[in-house]
């Protein structure tokens, strides 16, 4: 039950504007900061300032706090009442609720603006899924970057029994006879428009560490790029086996490719696998595995007498792991993957010996736009972090022109990034697979590079914005932060970004005319 709350006058507020007895109003709610004035990070001092003891500090306090300060129950319960006859204007996030800050959301979702990609199925969906992840997963994320740890099981078992993380694969066979999202949406219906949502859903976080980490990378990079080698090269008991495992989120996959003398040159790679019977006898390191520490299956890349082949190792004797520490945050679950003469049987291999490079490369388009979807949804956040909240020389921090000017830059990239992403989706809802890998790769890989590109631009313009806040991981810049401090991975996930720049004009002299001529 809540408590009734006292209604008090600004003036009765006013006679309680010193040490021992000091009272605040924030937002129309009046606070007992008497016992708290010793414990401000600022110092005691910050409260009794003229304009603050007994006053109305609202202004003061949003040109210094986030609001979900005083969503925190050590704070709320400092509340003691209410100014009589008027009421909060600044309210707790509703679950599902569309920001209405201008150019925080992309247009299909902004009132009075149309689109021709989504339907009102892609509406329900949208907002079943932000209500879910606002009430279930952002929490545990939070928690989760802060500590360090990994994700609670209870939280994985809630994301399976909406089937989120089968969506994570897209459309296709994988989703037949589930449920999405409480049957929102049919698994026939489901399309690369609802993957899109999921994946930016995803990113509205501001917790880079926990979306690429375990408590979204089973969804992210380990589901993602390391089941699907298992979906289609995998022999039909070893897909029976593992599948279900992983979508249920019992058990956790990881990609183990690189390695420290072979990130983009795969034909680099020094693990081993040596033939002995119907065993293959793996030898060797990988290295920066996302996920790696908490795998229990890794899709891994290996040099074969014939050739680079894939296969399929089992967490067990011999395979070992070992952190490493990154720019993200332990929950990422970064590390290197020890393999010392690990016998796996020959029925784990994925598609054919020698062939490793196609299994591979079927997946490559998927994971780059899932990057890209992922990276716009994290740029637009910090778009969304511009307010009228920050004053300077008593004037909103945006009635400077120069701030302006960046703001325009920021939101001209972001819609331009929008765009460019719903293009490419389309074109993938209304193409074969065969197709997508033929006259998708080169303009998904150019579309990378140009998101990539200016997620950096972006994160520089914020920091400029917040300035000595953007250079903390709380408080009112810690979304700025956390973006300028790990923008910059987007560029080399999934393939660094000159190399999908180089491909994609590649591709796109291949297919130039040969009668071409000025």
């Amino acid at each position: 039950m809540s408590k009734v709350l006292k209604e008090y006058t600004s003036e009765e507020v006013a006679k309680h504007n010193r040490e021992g007895d000091l009272w605040i109003i924030i937002d129309s709610k009046v606070y007992d900061v008497s016992r708290f004035a010793d414990l401000h990070p600022g110092g005691p001092t910050v409260l009794f300032a003229e304009s603050i003891a007994g006053q109305d500090a609202t202004q003061a306090f949003f040109g210094l706090h986030r609001h979900e300060v005083l969503l925190k129950p050590q704070f709320a319960r400092l509340q003691i009442g209410k100014i009589l006859g008027e009421e909060e204007v600044i309210k707790a996030p509703v679950p599902g609720a569309i920001s209405e800050v201008p150019y925080a959301e992309p247009t299909w979702l902004t009132e009075g603006y149309h689109s021709p990609y989504y339907t009102d199925n892609h509406r329900a969906f949208h907002k079943a899924l932000r209500t879910f992840m606002m009430e279930v997963v952002q929490p545990e994320s939070a928690r989760c970057e802060e500590s360090g740890k990994r994700i609670s099981q209870e939280v994985i078992d809630k994301m399976s029994e909406q089937n989120v993380i089968a969506m994570r694969l897209g459309p296709g066979k994988h989703l037949g006879g589930r449920s999405l999202m409480g049957g929102i949406v049919k698994p026939e219906e489901f399309d690369y428009f609802h993957e899109m949502i999921i994946n930016t859903e995803l990113a509205r976080f501001g917790t880079r560490g926990a979306v690429d980490g375990k408590t979204i990378t089973h969804l992210l990079n380990g589901l993602v790029i390391s089941l699907p080698p298992v979906l289609n090269y995998g022999s039909p008991e070893l897909q029976a086996k593992v599948v279900p495992e992983v979508l249920s989120g019992k058990k956790f996959i990881a990609l183990a490719i690189s390695e420290a003398f072979a990130g983009s040159d795969v034909s680099g790679i020094q693990t081993t696998a040596v033939r002995d019977g119907d065993y293959w006898v793996v030898t060797g390191t990988k290295k920066w595995i996302t996920n790696g520490t908490f795998a229990d299956y890794f899709t891994t890349g290996c040099r074969t007498e014939t050739g680079f082949t894939v296969i399929l190792i089992p967490r067990g004797e011999g395979v070992s792991t070992k952190p490493i520490k990154t720019s993200y945050s332990p929950v990422a679950g970064t590390a290197y993957v020890v393999f010392n003469k690990v016998r796996v049987p020959v029925a784990n291999t994925l598609g054919k010996v020698g062939a490793g490079m196609s299994v591979i490369l079927t997946n490559f388009n998927h994971e780059r736009w899932m990057v890209v979807c992922t990276s716009l949804a994290a740029q637009r956040l910090v778009v969304e972090e511009w307010s009228s909240q920050r004053y300077v020389f008593g004037k909103p921090l945006h009635s400077q022109a120069v701030i302006r000017a960046k703001l325009g830059q920021m939101i001209s990239r972001v819609e331009a990034c929008q765009n460019w992403v719903e293009s490419i989706t389309h074109q993938m809802n209304n193409m074969t697979y065969n197709e997508m890998s033929s006259k998708l790769a080169g303009p998904i890989g150019l579309m990378k590079q140009f998101v990539s590109r200016t997620a950096r631009e972006t994160a520089e313009d914020a920091t400029q914005i917040f300035g000595g806040r953007a250079l903390t991981v709380t408080g009112m810049g810690k979304v700025i932060e956390n973006y300028h401090r790990t923008s910059g991975f987007d560029a080399i996930l999934a393939g660094a970004e000159d190399v999908l720049g180089d491909l994609g004009v590649r591709q796109a002299m291949k297919k130039m005319p040969k009668d071409a001529r000025l």
